[in-house]
């Protein structure tokens, strides 16, 4: 843990956000040393994640630090911000100088839609890859896909992937391995049925309609 230098984290957070997103690259950062942490909204108003819970945010956009990194994740609920102007200006403003530009899920869509995507691979949930391929983007299916400064997550879980890899893109491969370890990050899933690459099609169709349903739309 030789690096002493102190580095800036934003993670953005809205109502409709997926918890695990934000809560899995969270966890890791803070047991990162030298880390400020900021989880930002418009205000410091409670949100409610499409699980259900509440989160706090503790830094609004209009007093944000400068960022080294900036994240945000994705969510059943993202499409009632994922065009808001005021967050992609946020993102614009804080991308156009972090030293690395993040996301995790469905975040990558917002990412693209702030043009921070033009020219780079990112990853997404399997089931937003379409979308995020329309805006652009070269899609890639690894849990975490690295282009440059931009480091983006696939589904939910890869959150936690993904914030290894930038902790030992900030710190180095030892630092990452004593925080997996301390976290006992050891998966070890009870159904290798965790990407739609392993699932076989019969099970996607059967998640796409439970997920569809959930949200309350219809399969066409």
């Amino acid at each position: 843990m030789s690096d002493s230098q102190k580095h800036i984290i934003g993670l953005v957070i809205y109502p409709g956000m997926t918890a695990l997103d934000i809560v899995g690259p969270q966890q890791v950062f803070s047991g990162l040393p030298h880390v400020q942490i900021h989880r930002i909204w418009k205000t410091l108003d409670p949100i409610q994640t499409d699980d259900g819970m509440t989160i706090v945010p503790d830094t609004t956009f209009a007093d944000c630090p400068l960022l080294d990194v900036i994240c945000v994740g994705g969510g059943m609920g993202q499409q009632a911000v994922v065009d808001d102007p005021e967050v992609l200006d946020f993102l614009r403003q804080q991308g156009s100088s972090a030293k690395f530009v993040t996301s995790v899920c469905g975040g990558s869509e917002f990412l693209a839609k702030a043009g921070l995507l033009l020219g780079y691979r990112a990853a997404t949930h399997w089931m937003a890859r379409q979308q995020l391929a329309r805006l652009g983007v070269e899609v890639g299916t690894e849990r975490v896909v690295i282009d440059r400064n931009r480091m983006t997550g696939g589904g939910v879980t890869a959150g936690i992937d993904f914030g290894l890899v930038l902790a030992k893109a900030l710190y180095g491969e030892e630092t990452a391995k004593i925080t997996q370890l301390l976290m006992e990050y050891d998966p070890a899933p009870p159904f290798d049925v965790g990407s739609p690459e392993k699932a076989g099609s019969e099970l996607v169709n059967q998640a796409i309609a439970y997920a569809m349903g959930t949200m309350g739309l219809e399969v066409k």
